[in-house]
């Protein structure tokens, strides 16, 4: 027997072995899918309703005027035969090249694309049908905006789920994967797929990273420091110092509920938390509960209360001051500024100054949310918070998830049940991952009183017995916003800044998007920022006439509340007579898993 012949039978073992594991894994398949949890089917796409008055407005237009119908389609015709012909000559001819490049498509990377004929027909093909089915929307001209927008963006999930790059018989990566391993790759992939499904109780989430490489208060979200104070809404951080002396006037910081703080304490490197204390601050961090179904009738009113009016007061008790400064981000951003026009109306003066990370108060404007704040969703939405008492995190994290399709679905789930890949170990994805649910009362207000009615810009937003209005916010703003956020997008928030009342507003925009344009340290030298001090202009104009600035603006921010912090004094120890140390920094709250 030559040493090829045994190559060959150890190749056939491994092959073997491995088409014996599919009976396993088929069973496990089989199994989750059966017990799959049931979802509103309401939230996997719009109303029919759409769709149906997209294909009418199409009918309609083709019998008003068949011949650009007719032209359109020879056209269509007619590119296709030519892909056709040219696949078929560079075939006879063994051309190493058939079709252009597509390098700015990086789900086409691979050289196969562009010199075998089979691979480059399906891409020139899905190329074309794809802008076909973007010129058919465009070209309903006579559809409400509202609706034809919803339409272009559901359009183009279809367009993104159809890639040939998802599906392994039309995947030459995928494909010289399963050849070099034997099948091993085709394997993995199906193991890591049923332990998704497994995870989520048959509902596929695709798990973006290794899980377990990192652990919350092991290597990140290391910041020294101890609760301080504990309700039923949140915990409050005190860090401790690195500095001898501190600013007298404290900083309470208000992350997102959606996510876990240590987004901004990741790692020493790059943690916000950790530059602010070196910087010479005392500063109090909220860390929100995980509801469960027990919250159900929490409100924005909970938040706020419990939130944001006892996280200063014990803030100013524990430092001995009247008032302190206060950041709100995204999410936390907005109620906040919910907060500042209460405290007007009550003439409660305890917050100084409010720094603004990516935070919508004018929701005018949906931006790329358009298509899920319709009623058709939040009807759906409301019918799950119904049933459940919350909004489950992981829908929020599939709406998402959508707006950035091809990054955060299908190119993970291509590497990993495909080319059966383990997800890789990075600190963002995993933060990303470890979502909160929303109170069912707070989804509602939040969703239909801000996102649809803008209640709040229009000044008729009702909460704690009184009417809110985002004019009422008077007191010194510095808005920090992010030149590609898709979740809070800079002009929408301008917008709103541009409302409010204070005579001191700074407007900021960072390079980037919704986190690294906020967790951007000034070692890294990475994304600068623009500056422009007149808000009086449009959006447009204000971006034009900006200054831009190489580097991080965290330390333009420190140079704008550092006059508003008062004078040095000693560096203050967490905790005081009053408050004792309940555990050490990152608390509880912040393990407590969702239940999806």
């Amino acid at each position: 027997m030559t040493t090829e012949d045994t190559g060959d039978l150890a190749q056939n073992a491994v092959l073997e072995q491995n088409l014996s594991r599919l009976e396993e894994l088929t069973q496990r398949f089989v199994t989750v899918i059966q017990n799959k949890k049931q979802i509103n089917p309401a939230l996997n796409g719009p109303s029919p309703d759409l769709m149906a008055k997209a294909s009418a407005q199409y009918w309609q237009q083709m019998m008003e005027n068949p011949a650009k119908l007719m032209e359109k389609q020879v056209e269509y015709w007619g590119q296709t035969f030519h892909h056709f012909m040219a696949a078929q000559q560079a075939l006879v001819a063994g051309n190493s090249e058939v079709a252009a490049a597509t390098p700015t498509d990086r789900r086409f990377k691979n050289p196969m694309w562009d010199t075998n004929p089979y691979f480059s027909f399906l891409k020139q093909q899905y190329l074309q049908n794809a802008e076909i089915m973007r010129q058919a929307v465009d070209d309903l001209g006579d559809m409400d905006p509202l609706e034809q927008k919803r339409l272009k963006f559901f359009t183009q999930q279809i367009i993104d789920m159809m890639a040939p790059t998802n599906f392994l018989a039309s995947n030459p990566d995928a494909l010289e994967r399963a050849v070099e391993t034997q099948g091993q790759s085709l394997i993995d992939g199906l193991q890591n797929l049923i332990s998704d499904l497994e995870a989520n109780d048959g509902e596929l989430v695709v798990r973006l990273v290794d899980e377990t490489a990192f652990q919350v208060g092991g290597n990140i979200a290391t910041a020294q420091g101890k609760v301080v104070y504990r309700n039923r809404m949140m915990e409050l951080i005190q860090y401790s110092p690195t500095t001898k002396t501190v600013h007298e006037t404290p900083i309470v910081m208000f992350p997102p509920w959606i996510n876990k703080f240590y987004i901004l304490d990741l790692k020493p490197e790059n943690s916000l938390i950790r530059w602010i204390v070196d910087q010479g601050y005392t500063l109090f961090v909220v860390s929100w509960i995980n509801p469960d179904h027990d919250y159900a009738d929490t409100g924005l009113e909970d938040y706020i209360q419990d939130g944001y009016l006892t996280a200063v007061d014990v803030a100013k008790q524990i430092c001995d001051q009247d008032q302190v400064n206060a950041i709100g981000y995204c999410i936390a951003g907005t109620t906040l500024s919910l907060t500042l026009s209460l405290m007007k109306k009550r003439g409660d003066s305890s917050i100084k100054s409010a720094t603004l990370f990516t935070a919508l108060t004018d929701f005018s404007d949906q931006g790329e949310f358009t298509p899920f704040l319709q009623n058709d969703f939040i009807d759906a939405i409301e019918d799950e918070i119904n049933a459940k008492g919350i909004l489950e995190s992981f829908i929020m994290a599939r709406t998402f998830s959508f707006l950035r399709s091809n990054d955060l679905v299908y190119g993970p789930a291509i590497k990993s049940y495909m080319m059966g890949e383990t997800p890789p170990a990075f600190d963002l994805l995993y933060w990303n991952g470890d979502g909160s649910s929303l109170p069912g009362k707070m989804a509602k207000q939040y969703l239909r009183g801000l996102c649809q009615a803008n209640q709040f810009a229009q000044g008729t937003f009702e909460l704690m017995g009184e009417t809110l209005a985002l004019s009422d916010v008077d007191v010194p703003i510095c808005a920090v916003t992010c030149e590609t956020d898709h979740i809070a997008a800079w002009k929408d928030c301008y917008r709103g800044v541009q409302q409010m009342k204070s005579r001191s507003k700074t407007f900021i925009m960072s390079q980037s998007g919704h986190i690294a344009g906020i967790v951007n340290p000034p070692s890294k030298k990475k994304y600068g920022h623009y500056t422009n001090a007149n808000l009086k202009t449009d959006a447009d104009t204000w971006a034009k006439d900006a200054e831009f600035h190489a580097g991080s603006w965290w330390p333009r921010w420190e140079s704008w509340v550092k006059p508003r912090s008062g004078k040095q004094v000693p560096a203050r120890i967490p905790g005081d007579s009053d408050y004792d140390v309940l555990c050490d920094a990152p608390g509880t709250y912040v393990m407590r898993k969702s239940s999806v």
